[in-house]
């Protein structure tokens, strides 16, 4: 199975040990993994932003760039969704078809394609996992409570194989954390009195770690953890599931 890795640029640049941990990871479960070094910006700040017209070279690099790959798999919800969902080049649509049909966020892609369990984790922490937006309601990762199903979580399923772990939910499961992109910049304030609250019910649970599937949103708690002098640390599931004894 031939798998490009998707990094994107905020983790290339602030968090690269969480794309280390990524293709690790997919390393150790038999995948043949390449990762195209022309990648950039998979273009969703200008799309979040009103200029999705501003991202079509970013559209027609990221064709370039992962055009011939069996799967994409990135560690970062809401670029995978972007991408899944507005990548457009009309000189390869073919080409683009197939990204967007065969792109994955990590935790899905091992659960639904790879079809496995991780048994060799081990990571003796209390953890407060976060749901991600992006995660949940646009690629379907977990249950919605909005919705009155079966419930159901693709990182927690995961998760749960860890030895050692103790894994906890807040109160409000599925809550925003209150970063959105280019929300966190438009709406600072507001943006930063939902991560308050949203800390505020892991806190509750006297949690060592916050885990999710999505860098950004976890970029968003770690900076207010470190402004209120927190012991709380933020961590990517990939990372975790990467630990071994």
């Amino acid at each position: 199975m031939k798998v490009a890795l998707f990094i994107p640029c905020y983790i290339d640049q602030f968090y690269p040990q969480v794309g280390q941990a990524t293709l690790e990871l997919l390393t150790k479960l038999g995948c043949e993994v390449d990762f195209p070094l022309n990648q950039t910006c998979c273009g969703q700040p200008m799309a979040n932003s009103g200029f999705a017209a501003a991202s079509k070279d970013c559209d027609k690099n990221f064709v370039r760039n992962f055009t011939g790959y069996d799967y994409i798999v990135g560690p970062s919800g809401s670029c995978v969704l972007h991408v899944k969902e507005h990548l457009k080049d009309d000189k390869h649509p073919e080409e683009t078809i197939h990204i967007r049909k065969h792109i994955y966020e990590l935790s899905e892609f091992i659960v639904d394609v790879l079809k496995k369990e991780i048994t060799s984790a081990v990571f003796p922490h209390k953890v407060g996992l976060h749901n991600s937006c992006h995660g949940q309601r646009g690629l379907g990762l977990s249950s919605m409570s909005e919705r009155v199903l079966p419930a159901f979580s693709k990182p927690e399923q995961l998760l749960s194989k860890v030895k050692g772990i103790q894994l906890v939910k807040p109160v409000r499961n599925d809550e925003c954390c209150g970063f959105g992109g280019t929300f966190s910049v438009f709406e600072e304030a507001l943006s930063v009195k939902m991560g308050k609250d949203r800390i505020k019910q892991h806190e509750a649970n006297d949690v060592e770690y916050i885990t999710g599937v999505d860098v950004s949103c976890l970029m968003h708690i770690e900076g207010i953890l470190k402004r209120q002098g927190s012991k709380i640390k933020t961590i990517h599931i990939a990372e975790i599931l990467n630990t071994e004894a």
